[in-house]
């Protein structure tokens, strides 16, 4: 990674929130979406999981309280989470 990227960031929505453009993934059926949000200097894990299921979206929030200083890390920790939620749960998590 540049210096410069880490320096000024890329991808970012401003000093905190959402990142605006997630980076998204499809396992097993389900959507993953990596949206960490930026808190300071730091990304705090989070994202959707999404499912079509007899005709309708299902989605689920998914927040952690993990914190990256890089924001491709805090993605990468995202859908690696999520996929874990997705193989302990499955559509169970839309209940």
């Amino acid at each position: 990674m540049s210096f410069f990227k880490k320096l000024f960031g890329s991808r970012s929505s401003g000093a905190t929130g959402a990142w605006e453009q997630p980076k998204e993934e499809i396992h097993e059926g389900f959507t993953i979406a990596a949206t960490p949000i930026k808190e300071g200097g730091q990304y705090r894990l989070a994202g959707t999981i999404s499912k079509q299921v007899d005709g309708e979206l299902k989605s689920h929030q998914l927040i952690r309280a993990d914190l990256f200083t890089d924001q491709d890390q805090a993605v990468e920790f995202t859908i690696r989470k999520a996929k874990q939620v997705i193989a302990e749960q499955g559509e169970r998590m839309f209940a």
